[in-house]
């Protein structure tokens, strides 16, 4: 009677080095880039928003300081909005585009990829 434990991949409209904007909690209003999308756990890692501190051990065979190091923790996807140059942040829609399928602002209409 264990519980089984399925990664479900979700589809993801924000990729790495889109600009993103955080809408809630204890960084909500930054706008950094995104480093890293996690889809099957429905996170983004964004630069310098969540930012932990990590004890870090000394490791001389890899010029490793050792001490306290601060480093980003993911965020949910959910708490994050797409920014669009001309709108802020938006929500994204899809269409297709001569041959291609491409990210849509649901504001201004104009595409998001670049």
């Amino acid at each position: 009677m264990g519980t089984a434990t399925t990664k479900e991949h979700k589809r993801v409209d924000i990729r790495r080095n889109d600009t993103v904007k955080v809408m809630t909690g204890r960084d909500r209003g930054k706008e950094h880039r995104v480093l890293r999308v996690f889809p099957d756990e429905g996170k983004v890692l964004v630069e310098h928003v969540m930012m932990v501190k990590k004890h870090v051990r000394p490791n001389p065979q890899r010029n490793i300081k050792g001490g306290i190091a601060e480093q980003e923790r993911a965020i949910r996807l959910s708490n994050v909005a797409l920014v669009c140059a001309t709108c802020g942040p938006v929500r994204v829609g899809h269409e297709v585009r001569g041959d291609k399928k491409v990210r849509v602002c649901k504001k201004c209409g104009t595409t998001l990829d670049k």
